[in-house]
């Protein structure tokens, strides 16, 4: 039993060598907005993350996530975080991120988007096209027509009636 945790504790740790910075970043994110939901009474960790996308292009880059979660045997109250253990057979929800980051050193975040549920919830046919649109529009956030206004740059685009 021992090896088997000790083991999927390796496969967490080397998932969590390969994320990202601006990937791990959205997790902790994700982590955050999760628990900051009054219906969640129990610390959550990331059990998994599937379908990692990350485009840059000139405007910045888009991550979209979705994160597996398991709950812990902590209550989010409670002060201490570590040694926290993932209970089996518990709620284990799933979330959509989507984030679009500027090309700064420290990239700022221009949009984001999260939905979490159970993991079923996300699959649902109606829920899902949401979801696509939601992550569409975050992703086209700084793009052209939001990159600059100067003052009096539309003065002359409607002229007075006649």
């Amino acid at each position: 039993m021992r090896r088997v945790l000790a083991l999927a504790l390796g496969f967490v740790a080397l998932a969590a060598a390969s994320q990202t910075p601006l990937q791990r970043r959205v997790v902790r994110d994700v982590l955050e907005y999760f628990h900051g939901r009054g219906s969640v009474a129990f610390l959550f960790r990331e059990h998994s993350l599937e379908g990692a996308v990350e485009r840059q292009d000139s405007s910045g880059t888009f991550v979209q996530l979705r994160v597996n979660l398991a709950q812990t045997n902590c209550r989010k109250r409670a002060q201490r975080t570590q040694n926290c253990k993932t209970v089996e057979n518990r709620r284990k929800p799933a979330c959509l991120a989507c984030y679009k980051f500027d090309n700064s050193d420290v990239p700022k975040v221009l949009d984001k988007y999260h939905n979490c549920g159970p993991s079923h919830h996300l699959a649902v046919k109606e829920i899902k096209q949401r979801d696509e649109a939601e992550c569409r529009a975050v992703e086209e956030a700084g793009k052209s027509t939001d990159v600059l206004y100067l003052p009096g740059m539309f003065a002359f685009s409607r002229g007075m009636p006649a």
